[in-house]
């Protein structure tokens, strides 16, 4: 009994100093990328129709439309 007390005491110690051997994670200076707006997009083909890169209203304006047709009382209240 003592023998796999020890055991689990033993395993459980492992398992908790493991977690102590992580490198850290930092990112190199010259490798950071700054964001860019998300209306200013390069052209992709998952862009919606009609959206041209850059323009913030419409991007505005898309989002509005997309969250819209996401709202349960919209759509049964236009059935």
């Amino acid at each position: 009994m003592k023998g796999s007390v020890a055991w689990i005491v033993g395993g459980a110690l492992a398992l908790a100093l493991a977690g102590c051997g992580e490198k850290p994670q930092v990112l190199e200076a010259g490798k950071k990328k700054p964001d860019a707006k998300a209306w200013e997009a390069n052209s992709s083909p998952y862009v919606a129709t009609g959206y041209k890169p850059g323009d913030q209203a419409a991007w505005e304006q898309q989002l509005r439309t997309r969250a819209q047709a996401q709202n349960e009382y919209a759509r049964d209240v236009a059935k």
